[in-house]
């Protein structure tokens, strides 16, 4: 099967999560791996898998844009205002995995079809990725007026690159919330928790909407869970719906897949998994296989 060409920029522990992701793609084929730091162990595991390894990072891919028609940037948000400029210019589509808000913000399983064409396609965050669709899913029934989400994770899941942008974690997920989801008003909070063994991500999701009609909500929640499960097999309800006047309080837990990261750490595991989806959802389309109406279902 005729594959569409990729890379990784940025060898940390995304980088290199993602990469054997990518490895299983039927439509995505990896071809290089891009960091700075010669000494690390995405790039040792990169050039191991047989793939090319670069420690020059996007200079050295600006030399060598043969490699990938598609790039995720797995970098930092900070990085990726200078990158997201040279691979527009290269003509690539980016897959942006920091929380950089440069392109428009998708969730595979909620609104990809309306960027499809994007040159630059963000990721929004992990806290972002494991709650915008519940919200939007309430939102399409009972019109959210505001949706706060509190995203409790691991602090053993939590490297340098998450802990340099929490600032822009909470604005990005904020965003998010309100752009993607659909309400009207967001708010974000994320928690490193420190407990020893170490926790799975869990998001706890409220909102206050308009139209209360529980029967609707229910089916709306359970919907998107199925979806969002078709690319994140850990991902689901950790409980059942909670109900107060017009308020809806929803828990949600990220189980990760273990392809490098522990399975504790869902809260990593749900970004490379929505990038990798993004990433075959764009290979499909430039390969001619699906058309620009297309769902995170209809893409499987």
């Amino acid at each position: 099967m005729k594959k569409v060409k990729a890379a990784i920029i940025g060898s940390g522990n995304i980088g290199t999560d993602l990469m054997y992701k990518l490895q299983r793609s039927d439509y995505l084929e990896l071809t290089s791996m891009f960091g700075i730091d010669m000494k690390s162990d995405g790039l040792r595991r990169a050039n191991s898998a047989g793939y090319r390894v670069f420690t020059d990072g996007i200079d050295d891919f600006v030399k060598r844009p043969e490699l990938a028609d598609i790039v995720f940037d797995a970098t930092s948000a900070k990085a990726h205002l200078r990158h997201a400029q040279l691979l527009k210019d290269m003509g690539k589509t980016v897959i942006d995995l920091t929380p950089a808000a440069v392109g428009p913000f998708v969730c595979p399983a909620v609104n990809f079809s309306e960027h499809m064409e994007s040159q630059n396609i963000n990721m929004i965050t992990c806290g972002g990725q494991a709650t915008i669709p519940i919200i939007h899913a309430i939102n399409s029934v009972a019109d959210v007026s505001y949706g706060e989400v509190v995203a409790t994770i691991s602090s053993s899941s939590a490297g340098p690159g998450t802990r340099a942008n929490i600032d822009e974690f909470t604005i990005t997920t904020k965003r998010g919330i309100e752009e993607v989801g659909g309400a009207d008003e967001g708010k974000a909070i994320i928690i490193l928790n420190p407990a020893d063994p170490p926790i799975l991500m869990r998001s706890t999701i409220y909102c206050e909407v308009k139209e209360m009609n529980e029967a609707r909500i229910r089916k709306e929640i359970r919907e998107m869970e199925n979806s969002v499960k078709c690319y994140v097999p850990g991902y689901r309800l950790k409980s059942d719906l909670f109900f107060d006047d017009n308020r809806v309080t929803v828990f949600v837990e990220v189980k990760g897949a273990g392809d490098y990261f522990p399975s504790y750490a869902g809260n990593l595991d749900i970004m490379t998994a929505a990038a990798k989806q993004a990433g075959e959802m764009v290979a499909k389309r430039k390969l001619g296989k699906i058309d620009k109406a297309v769902t995170a279902n209809d893409a499987k």
